[in-house]
């Protein structure tokens, strides 16, 4: 099982029967593929749509996600302009987002959307996203291609929300982000704390419940 693998199953265990959950570009994608099939959730994705579904054949290409790709439109969904999908994000009826990150901090910083030396369009949606939903949840990779940390002391790219994050899953550990810091509450399989601590730049507590990972 691929890291991206590992935090999708692991991020989809969090939603519950009737949650309305906007799934972010990447990794986050990824997870609807694998919530349990006995827990109905809302798709929600900032381009409007409330319900969407997985592409199926013939392909609409009119119905794509927030990410372009192709998409549906479950029974009893619906589509709409930006300005009632933004009502929804704005107004608090979100239970999760679930987004990538570039870097993340113990103070539950989130940056996610200026890559240092390349031109991207902005930071999209995710702005609103972050402070409009219940619960934000970081599903990314522990450590960015170059092998740098990615949960840090500090973030020093520009960030996309101040103090939004609830939870951190990589494919190493779950973090909680609480008043007092980052909480360590579960590691992967095979992975142990000091492998945790030695890819993390952030200090962080450990739970003294810290559980395996649930992956299945």
């Amino acid at each position: 099982m691929d890291a991206k693998e590992i935090i999708a199953r692991r991020v989809a265990l969090e939603f519950k029967d009737g949650n309305v959950v906007n799934l972010g570009i990447g990794i986050p994608t990824l997870v609807a593929d694998y919530i349990p099939q006995d827990i109905n959730v809302l798709l929600h994705s900032e381009n409007g749509y409330i319900g969407l579904g997985p592409a199926v054949h013939p392909i609409d290409p009119d119905v794509v996600n927030a990410g372009a790709k192709p998409a549906s439109v479950i029974a009893g969904g619906a589509m709409f302009d930006s300005v009632m999908s933004f009502a929804i994000v704005r107004g608090g009826h979100l239970d999760f987002t679930v987004l990538g990150a570039l870097e993340v901090d113990s103070s539950g910083n989130l940056a996610n959307w200026m890559v240092p030396g390349k031109i991207v369009p902005g930071m999209g949606g995710a702005m609103d996203l972050v402070v409009g939903a219940k619960q934000v949840i970081v599903a990314m990779e522990h450590a960015a291609k170059d092998g740098a940390p990615k949960i840090v002391k500090e973030c020093t790219l520009p960030l996309t929300g101040k103090s939004v994050i609830t939870k951190i899953v990589t494919n190493l550990a779950v973090f909680c982000v609480t008043k007092l810091g980052l909480e360590l509450t579960e590691v992967a399989p095979g992975v142990t704390v000091e492998q945790v601590r030695g890819a993390t730049e952030a200090e962080f507590s450990i739970s003294p419940f810290l559980i395996e990972m649930a992956i299945s």
